[in-house]
């Protein structure tokens, strides 16, 4: 495999990256409060450039049901909240292992608004995708790399015909290129080949920020 340059390797040019994003974005005060925290906490988020995507893509496929794995302090469930919220109807499970960071997040969706449409869940991601009914229309999944690859056949089984399954860090900052054996980096990589392996899923990803696949439920 070619070597990327360095361990942060910048999929997207990062002056392309901020000419993106320099145009004006759907949002609030709120959504920039957000942004503003995540740099100053390194943080990591998907960012509005990935906000937009999930956003557009909720709307596009007319979304009711969706749940995230791993939500950080709200950010992806803000873009959700907003989408759903336009859609009138709808709802978004959040799931973090952190209740600092439920509780964190549940104070800017009540700002924002979008607490009517969020609902907060406390725990292991998997565990609490499991537990759920379904089927999902949407499913996104941010939890630690380490962890991807037994969500490709738990996703699915959760899905509905015609869902989304988006996985956000699927190039992994270019370690996926790299010699790099580390459990996240090796975790990407059998994620990726299982995602194209599954034949009920037709996966495409794109180099949006540090990588987004999706995958549709055929």
């Amino acid at each position: 495999m070619n070597q990327p340059h360095g361990p942060d390797h910048l999929i997207v040019n990062p002056d392309i990256e901020e000419y993106i994003e320099s145009f004006p974005a759907l949002g609030d005060e709120v959504r920039r409060e957000m942004e503003s925290y995540a740099r100053e906490n390194g943080f990591p988020i998907i960012g509005p450039a990935v906000g937009r995507l999930l956003y557009q893509l909720t709307l596009i496929s007319g979304a009711e049901e969706i749940i995230e794995l791993g939500s950080g302090f709200g950010y992806s469930a803000y873009w959700f909240g907003k989408a759903l919220s336009v859609l009138g109807r709808g709802r978004v499970v959040f799931t973090d292992a952190s209740s600092e960071n439920a509780a964190l997040a549940e104070e800017y969706l009540s700002r924002a608004g979008f607490m009517d449409r969020v609902e907060i869940r406390v725990g292991d991601a998997a565990a609490i995708l499991d537990a759920e009914k379904g089927p999902f229309d949407i499913i996104f999944n941010d939890v630690d790399k380490e962890e991807y690859p037994p969500l490709v056949g738990k996703a699915y089984a959760k899905l509905r015909k015609g869902g989304l399954f988006i996985t956000d860090n699927i190039l992994w900052h270019g370690r996926v290129l790299s010699e790099d054996d580390s459990p996240a980096t090796l975790g990407v990589r059998e994620f990726t080949r299982l995602l194209y392996s599954e034949p009920g899923f037709y996966s495409t990803v794109l180099p949006v920020r540090d990588g987004v696949s999706i995958s549709l439920k055929l």
